[in-house]
């Protein structure tokens, strides 16, 4: 059915932003076999959704970060955003269209080398998939699907080109210019005591952090991002893709929609890039999904850098702030002033993260320790909780294996375990220094062990808490046999052998079978 009339987009000069006998057509079909059926509008887009695929064309705006106010700057735009999107997403982005006159039904697509008017107006044509693809209109995100996504970003950034140019502290000068710009605007509805209060925050934070940013910039962590990685722009497939390719039933995720119209905010750190997935789901409330996401993509990304990946931690309040500002100001534009305010209130609560802390949890095979890891970590330390460092993807990762790859059985001498709670031990006070409170996750069997992760809190001069868990024999022997898809080497063999040990006396609070006592 087609959609009912509706007034023609204005641009922001008052004149219509689409011809509209053009509009007309596009609702009627644009050359297709059915009328358009929705037509979702963006600060900067139309996008016409028919049944078997979907037309994007370009408004004729003019911000201070976007340029789009004649017909040969946004076929430019179109035809680079199909160049940067399609390598992420070849069985969605299909190619332009120059869209002509036509004596006998109006307007026609044609090839881009077809006409030579100036005049006329473009459009990228996309595969069409289901509304509830979208990550943003999943109701719950799990972990699993949220560590997936951390990882798939990681694989994303890590081979983005660099881009020594951008990031940097002028960088997020550039963004943080912009916001204050767009927030003023709503000044009124916002609340301006409230604005300016983010404004100077985020001014303050920056100042601190310029050394780090520019450090971060040195050292290769700004590349050719996303630059606009919200949960909109993440689509999660479960059915066979285009092209033949059988899914295998787990969920693919596809990252599309990446900035193409302003290098500056694409040419980016790559913690900012992943700030954006973070606070968003944050913001819905999806604590453990974004503290997997973030979790999964450390353990990603450090497999190609060293404790400096840690350390930029310490940038990751001021990125969540700055993403939310801009959530803020885009919903404002759109008159969503109840959500414009939470995305601000949430902004500010990201500048003040409070003091960082350590909790190890430690006990046999088969206890339980990362299922408590991971329930304990959204609700600890600032957002989107603490960082979990795991012995069991450590090792994977000192041995150069993928994170499910099984290690053979000379991966696990004494001499390497050294090298993976040293390493641990690193990487925890790298964290702490950068204000996150870490989760210490790994056996810690041996009492030196155990006293050496309490003296990176003494070091530290942080909380620290140790948690033991116990449980009975078959319950471990049990969960071993389930485990599938998990960094954790461990079987039944391992945990005969690990109870024949003595752990020596354990100080920690125990836990046993699940019930406190002490």
């Amino acid at each position: 059915m087609a959609l009912p009339p509706r007034p023609v987009p204005l641009s922001p000069s008052g004149a219509p932003a689409l011809d509209p006998t053009l509009w007309a057509w596009l609702l009627a079909g644009a050359d297709g076999k059915g009328p358009c059926e929705r037509v979702i509008e963006t600060s900067i887009s139309l996008v016409f959704l028919f049944e078997d695929r979907v037309l994007k064309l370009k408004k004729p705006v003019d911000y201070d970060f976007v340029d789009f106010s004649t017909p040969a700057k946004r076929q430019a735009a179109l035809e680079r955003e199909l160049r940067i999107n399609r390598p992420q997403a070849p069985h969605i982005y299909r190619r332009v269209w120059r869209i002509r006159r036509d004596p006998a039904t109006g307007w026609r697509l044609a090839a881009l080398d077809d006409d030579d008017d100036p005049s006329a107006e473009a459009a990228l044509e996309m595969a069409r998939f289901p509304a509830g693809a979208l990550l943003s209109a999943q109701t719950v995100v799990d972990g699993t699907l949220g560590e997936a996504l951390g990882r798939e970003i990681a694989r994303f950034h890590l081979t983005a080109p660099l881009a020594p140019g951008g990031g940097g502290a002028d960088g997020l000068d550039y963004v943080l210019t912009s916001n204050a710009l767009q927030l003023r605007h709503y000044s009124e509805a916002l609340g301006a005591a409230r604005v300016e209060a983010l404004i100077a925050g985020a001014r303050t934070a920056l100042e601190a952090l310029t050394p780090a940013l520019n450090a971060r910039r040195a050292g290769g962590f700004c590349r050719a991002c996303h630059g606009d990685l919200h949960t909109d722009n993440i689509v999660v497939e479960t059915a066979d893709v285009a092209g033949g390719e059988a899914s295998d039933g787990r969920a693919r995720i596809v990252l599309i929609d990446a900035i193409e119209f302003n290098d500056r905010l694409r040419e980016i750190d790559i913690l900012y890039d992943l700030a954006f997935p973070l606070m968003d789901l944050t913001f819905r409330g999806q604590g453990e999904a974004a503290n997997r996401l973030l979790n999964g993509w450390l353990d990603a990304a450090a497999r190609a850098f060293g404790p400096e990946l840690y350390s930029g931690l310490s940038l990751l309040p001021l990125f969540l702030s700055t993403r939310a500002a801009v959530r803020a100001h885009v919903r404002a534009r759109e008159g969503r002033m109840a959500e414009a305010r939470a995305y601000l209130d949430a902004a500010l609560a990201h500048l003040s993260p409070g003091a960082p802390s350590l909790l190890a949890v430690g006990g046999a095979q088969g206890s339980g320790k990362t299922t408590r890891a991971r329930s304990l970590a959204p609700g600890l330390g600032a957002a989107p909780g603490a960082v979990i460092l795991r012995s069991d993807e450590i090792r994977k990762r000192l041995a150069g294996c993928g994170p499910f790859e099984r290690l053979p059985p000379q991966a696990y001498t004494p001499a390497l375990s050294d090298q993976v709670y040293q390493a641990l031990f690193e990487a925890a006070q790298a964290c702490l220094a950068a204000g996150r409170t870490v989760i210490a996750d790994a056996v810690f069997y041996a009492p030196e062990r155990r006293l050496g992760i309490e003296a990176v809190a003494r070091r530290a001069n942080l909380p620290f808490e140790g948690l033991w868990l116990e449980v009975p024999r078959p319950v471990a022997l049990a969960r071993l046999a389930g485990r599938t898809g998990d960094a954790s080497d461990a079987d039944a063999a391992v945990l005969e052998a690990q109870l024949r040990q003595d752990p020596g006396p354990v100080a920690w609070r125990r836990d046993r079978a699940g019930g406190e006592t002490g």
